[in-house]
């Protein structure tokens, strides 16, 4: 007899024309039978997107800001009552290993997680919590994320509140935080993403009523923002730099913390060997791939899709992590199971991304170093 434990479903997937999506967001809906329709309401501020499959990992104690801004990427141990940030977990060699999104609410930080790093996350945070006066614990029952593009109220949303405060992430996306660095150009779509995940009692789940969009339509949204996902875009090998989340994830001037001497050293001496593009794919033969799908460069394989979605203005849309070396003018092909899609890229990080050092020539061994003759 199999002990596993059932697969999460959302009570929100017995509303009318919900359709289960597949892969990180299983057990809750892909959409509800219009998902251009839903995308345009989310964007607009009035649907919500049931995140409740995700997870939620609190940390209490007087030391729990300073022990987080020492182990991760982001500068949070003075983050005040209700702000919001995200960090990013690395290993030795500055590889990302977890993500979070992070509220504050005075006596507890609270971690908003994709489901699968809930248990391998809280198992590395309690090895190297040591002597710190830090209690870890996981949330995931009592409380379920919910996505939005506006402010909780105006869809009638209640938070969960923490220390007296709403429980509610606002997305720093939308611009380069204190310490942080952008790679993309000037031109930069994240100012319209204006997005919030809000935290509700689990039990009073079932019975929000707000009108509902799928996960389909905040996927769209958010790769049109060129916003990076950890579920998505994060494999074995990827760094901050290649995703451009140096922007928010990242404080390139705090102290030390594992990880730290790769992203100092690719931005100021060297180049992430990979970089984030969006994809702008051919409609017409109705093919839309996958995640992993290979990306081409004439014959040769220069990476894969990382995201895809169809969003209500741009259409079929992607992210894909490319080697750094491929020629950003180029047209792209993607492989899929059911044919070629021909693609062509907007560049995220520049191949030219790193190297911001400004390193002074030092003279040639040997050459003359007298001072020059005073003139009469």
């Amino acid at each position: 007899m199999s002990t596993d434990a059932p697969a999460y479903r959302s009570p929100w997937l017995k509303r009318p024309g919900a359709v289960e999506a597949e892969g990180a967001d299983a057990g809750v809906a892909a959409h509800y039978g219009d998902p251009a329709r839903e995308q345009r309401e989310l964007e607009a501020g009035r649907a919500l997107v049931d995140l409740s499959h995700r997870g939620v990992v609190t940390l209490s104690g007087p030391d729990r800001l300073t022990w987080l801004d020492s182990i991760s990427s982001q500068a949070i141990a003075a983050l005040q009552p209700g702000d919001s940030a995200e960090t990013l977990i690395l290993d030795p060699h500055g590889h990302i290993e977890h993500a979070a999104r992070l509220i504050d609410d005075g006596e507890s930080t609270w971690l908003l997680l994709d489901a699968a790093q809930v248990e391998p996350l809280m198992a590395w945070l309690l090895r190297m919590r040591f002597m710190m006066r830090v209690e870890i614990d996981d949330r995931s029952a009592d409380v379920a994320t919910l996505g939005l593009l506006a402010e909780p109220g105006t869809l009638g949303v209640e938070p969960a509140m923490g220390a007296g405060l709403p429980l509610v992430w606002r997305d720093p996306w939308p611009s380069v935080v204190s310490g942080g660095w952008q790679y993309a150009g000037d031109e930069h779509p994240a100012g319209s993403f204006d997005y919030r995940e809000v935290l509700v009692p689990r039990s009073a789940l079932a019975a929000t009523d707000a009108p509902a969009a799928g996960v389909l339509a905040l996927e769209a949204l958010r790769i049109a923002a060129w916003r990076p996902r950890f579920a998505n875009e994060v494999d074995e090998r990827s760094i901050p730099h290649e995703l451009d989340w140096l922007r928010t994830a990242v404080h390139l001037s705090k102290g030390c913390y594992r990880g730290q001497e790769t992203v100092a050293k690719v931005h100021n001496l060297g180049h992430p060997p990979r970089r984030l593009v969006m994809l702008h794919l051919d409609g017409s033969d109705a093919i839309l791939p996958r995640r992993g799908d290979a990306v081409m460069l004439d014959d040769r394989a220069i990476g894969e899709v990382t995201s895809v979605g169809r969003h209500h203005e741009l259409g079929p849309v992607a992210l894909a992590v490319v080697k750094r070396s491929a020629d950003p003018a180029a047209t792209l092909t993607v492989v899929t199971e059911e044919g070629s899609v021909a693609a062509g890229q907007e560049v995220i990080v520049p191949p030219g991304a790193g190297a911001t050092a400004q390193v002074q020539r030092v003279p040639r061994l040997g050459a003359a170093t007298r001072p020059s003759r005073p003139t009469a």
